[in-house]
């Protein structure tokens, strides 16, 4: 009899012991048990969200595109320099990107093809089974959307395979692929509700699955699936298509969620600046908001099986953090100044003063040499009574009549922890809770998938490629009114195009989007051959704990690690192993 290993049962407490002829397996259940107890079907459906995977682990996607640099290397280098191959893929082969991973995918996508071939027998409640269908639903969509931003178009498999049968199946082209998300996505919409009680937050809602049919319509209209270089048909669309229809389709679909009325921007008129900071850092430190369509829950009593250690993974090194994925230069110059002009180096007083005057979201996401951050670790308060990040490369200084210089506590070559430095000279700081000493504690901050203000950035998108700017603009104002930046007016097509891309990069920054954006817009050969870039600050002083004595501030900009890239990086290649289980799939172009 088949059988189906849930890992959730277990916390169900189901024991027993049927004496020592009892052969099954002890951590599985038959298919005809689970589905027999509406409990434990609600259980196997549980188990197949964590297959959704989140951004918050040590390693994130951010490093693998121009927003930070990990420092700790686990071979993210081998991607950014565009030097994977089937059978070394760098860190995509790490187990904390399960949730991009072919063979991960294909193991949850069977347990939904096991799910919706089982439930509708059940005699369960209606409502119940049908609330369960949509979360099935919603979930084959997303991780057949996980695969199809890595590979392209893949094998579309809705049936459960036997030990014995052939399971050797064809990739489908990219065009079905698409349609085959969109239309689980809408079965998912019709099945699930609006929103859930407190108990079942983190659920599938109706809003979910229709910002999962916007996002993979956005990126089915865009350049490079209709450009489509290679001209494979798993790649992107063969023969000539209609863009508009295309483009139309992804703005209707990202109008249906907003036509929800259930989603907003969470707190969308700031009176200041400094306010704007304040609601933009906040949002991601929130449990539930209205801007929030869909997250992943942690609980600090999870320690480290969860996101919670985020802030000791990525905070300064001078707080006893391991400053992991530090963000680039490349991500900082493109925050723009507050007047909404572009920042510049060769504009004296930017370069000056780079970290004054800026977006409101450059402050809620980064933490720059000068930036006020959480109080300091005892042993490093004699060291830096400010509690204000240090990642200055020298301060020259006279003690005693000796000429001395000293490094910024945050750097590897301060006092604290100096293996764990960044060498870019940026912290992140979105995303991690100022409140928790992340030296000792975990954080309970949710992961997002799904909100609002990219929904409406996907509205402006598909508007300006339909030439329909007066509706982008007035999208784009939204996000822009609640960073505290000035709105865009009488902008034309192809300026509305780049301030909406740059737009999206400061707004969504490490939130799992630049690695495909960048892609899909087929501008990674002028975008990630750039290396990554960092910051050497040097300065002058009376005293090495006394800011007030600091003057003579002296940027400049360097090499923190070099990059390259390869048409072949598009797409992700398929692993070889699997190819050599399945000798019908064809490998992606380059490979």
């Amino acid at each position: 009899m088949r059988h189906t290993t849930i890992a959730a049962v277990l916390v169900l407490g189901l024991t027993g012991c049927n004496g020592i002829l009892d052969v099954s397996p002890r951590d599985q259940l038959s298919d005809d048990a689970v589905f027999a107890d509406p409990n434990l079907a609600q259980a196997f459906v549980n188990d197949m969200y964590r297959g959704m995977g989140q951004g918050l682990y040590e390693i994130m996607l951010s490093s693998m595109a121009d927003e930070t640099h990990f420092i700790h290397v686990y071979q993210t280098d081998k991607v950014v320099q565009a030097r994977i191959t089937p059978s070394d893929r760098g860190a995509l082969d790490d187990n904390r990107f399960n949730h991009f991973d072919w063979s991960d995918n294909y193991t949850r996508i069977r347990q939904a093809n096991t799910f919706l071939r089982r439930i509708d027998s059940t005699t369960f409640d209606t409502a119940w089974k049908q609330r369960m269908k949509g979360e099935a639903y919603f979930l084959r969509a997303y991780f057949y959307h996980n695969l199809l931003r890595m590979y392209g178009g893949v094998p579309l498999i809705t049936k459960v395979y036997g030990l014995n049968e052939d399971y050797k199946v064809a990739r489908n082209t990219f065009k079905e692929t698409v349609d085959f998300i969109v239309a689980n996505a809408d079965s998912a919409a019709a099945l699930l509700p609006v929103s859930y009680s407190a108990a079942d937050v983190g659920r599938a809602t109706k809003g979910a699955a229709l910002a999962l049919k916007a996002r993979v319509l956005l990126y089915a209209a865009s350049d490079l699936y209709n450009v489509n270089p290679s001209g494979q048909p798993e790649t992107g669309y063969t023969g000539s298509q209609d863009r508009t229809a295309l483009w139309r389709a992804a703005k209707d679909a990202a109008k249906a969620v907003m036509d929800l009325g259930v989603y907003s921007l969470f707190r969308p008129a700031p009176a200041n600046a400094q306010e704007a900071a304040k609601n933009y850092g906040d949002l991601f430190l929130q449990q539930t908001s209205e801007e929030v369509i869909m997250s992943r829950q942690f609980l600090t009593s999870r320690g480290w099986s969860d996101g919670g250690p985020f802030g000791l993974f990525n905070g300064p090194n001078g707080y006893h953090n391991w400053g992991g994925n530090t963000p680039i230069q490349n991500l900082i110059d493109d925050y723009r100044m507050a007047d909404g002009s572009k920042f510049d180096w060769s504009n004296p007083v930017h370069a000056a003063k780079p970290y004054a005057n800026r977006d409101p979201r450059f402050y809620a996401s980064i933490l720059y040499d000068g930036a006020p951050w959480r109080t300091r670790p005892t042993d490093a308060q004699k060291f830096e009574p400010n509690n204000m990040i240090e990642t200055f490369r020298a301060l020259t200084y006279v003690e005693s009549g000796t000429t001395k210089v000293a490094a910024g506590l945050d750097t590897r070559e301060g006092p604290i922890e100096d293996w764990n430095g960044g060498y870019s000279g940026y912290y992140i700081r979105k995303f991690v809770d100022p409140t928790v000493d992340h030296q000792f504690v975990v954080q309970q901050v949710p992961w997002i998938f799904f909100r609002y203000a990219e929904i409406v950035l996907n509205y402006a998108e598909a508007s300006i490629e339909l030439n329909e700017l007066g509706d982008a603009m007035t999208a784009l104002n939204q996000i822009r009114r609640r960073a505290g930046m000035p709105e865009f007016s009488g902008l034309d097509q192809a300026t509305l195009r780049d301030e909406s891309r740059n737009e999206r990069r400061v707004e969504m920054a490490f939130e799992e989007q630049r690695f495909f954006d960048v892609r899909r817009w087929m501008i990674a050969p002028q975008v990630f051959s750039k290396n990554a870039g960092g910051i050497n600050i040097y300065l002058d002083g009376d005293s090495p704990t006394d800011r007030s004595t600091w003057r003579n501030y002296r940027y400049q900009t360097y090499d923190v690690q070099q990059r390259a890239w390869n048409d072949k990086m598009y797409f992700m290649p398929i692993r070889l192993d699997e190819l050599n289980r399945n000798n019908l799939l064809k490998q992606n172009p380059g490979y």
